[in-house]
């Protein structure tokens, strides 16, 4: 879930939302997961739900919040409301050096402690994992410090989205050029098979992977997710307000082990959000860690 509303819909009419259609709808949105919708990004709500109002032939936004409420086809709306309102931009190997921390230092270490203790068993979480392409980085990663070692362990990346939508895409593994664009070409070639301008992630990378569907507000959701060695959540707190950042990050610090990882996008801060974690500062990274 990388960025939000970040193209607009063109429609065949304009649809205005008044004052209190936005504030029924955002109420709403927020209830529903979290994603908090400021008074000055009203437009934002015209444009993104503008084009479900014309596919259901309802007058208002009004009515589309009725049919959220009441319709007897709600349950399937609210999953294509979900995919509406997050647009995932994202790529492989997304911001590099704070994956070169996580693997020279983050990683290494966590594997290097598991070994110290006897046990070959590593749990990350991917929460907000989009189309696939950070839980598949990070499962490429796992294959280069492992080696051939990797089919020894017993090793899960649990990766959650809201979107169903993208959870199927990231299911199917399979990518264009542009999804590439900042992954090194020695890790296309080991890790992708190519068929014209599609590659697909290697089955071994897929392994790996269990994607689901997942809620951030749904406390429920949250707890059944195995205790991690380290969470991903980069660029989607961003989204939420302070209480529910506060819920959100509480969630991931229950769910790491002690001494646990916490990774979030480089320009999100838990300042005055939480001082559960240590920050650890690394060059191009602060990493969050849970005392041991």
């Amino acid at each position: 879930m990388a960025s939000l509303f970040s193209k607009t819909i063109t429609l065949g009419r304009e649809l205005k939302i008044t004052d209190e259609e936005f504030r029924n709808l955002r109420d709403f949105i927020y209830e529903q997961c979290g994603i908090y919708v400021a008074d000055n990004r009203k437009y934002l709500l015209e444009n993104r739900l503008g084009n479900r109002l014309k596919q259901l032939n309802l007058k208002d936004f009004g009515e589309y919040y009725y049919y959220l409420q009441y319709d007897s086809a709600k349950s399937s709306e609210l999953r294509k409301l979900f995919e509406v309102i997050t647009t995932n931009e994202t790529s492989f190997f997304r911001n590099p050096p704070q994956l070169k921390v996580f693997q020279d230092n983050i990683l290494s270490s966590v594997i290097a402690e598991q070994r110290k203790n006897g046990s070959k068993k590593l749990r990350i979480w991917s929460a907000g994992c989009s189309t696939g392409e950070e839980p598949y980085t990070i499962a490429m990663i796992i294959h280069e410090i492992l080696g051939p070692d990797v089919s020894s362990w017993d090793i899960r990346i649990t990766a959650n989205d809201l979107s169903e939508r993208v959870l199927e895409s990231a299911k199917r593994a399979e990518y264009s050029d542009y999804s590439l664009r900042t992954t090194p070409k020695e890790v296309v070639q080991k890790f992708f098979d190519a068929d014209g301008k599609t590659y697909t992630v290697k089955p071994e990378v897929r392994r790996l992977v269990q994607f689901g569907q997942i809620n951030l507000k749904d406390k429920a959701h949250l707890k059944r997710v195995e205790r991690s060695e380290i969470v991903f959540c980069r660029n989607v707190i961003i989204y939420f307000d302070d209480e529910m950042k506060r819920q959100v990050i509480s969630a991931f610090y229950d769910n790491l082990k002690p001494g646990g990882y916490l990774i979030i996008g480089h320009s999100e801060s838990l300042h005055n959000i939480s001082r559960a974690f240590k920050p650890n500062h690394y060059p191009g990274a602060i990493i969050y860690q849970k005392e041991a």
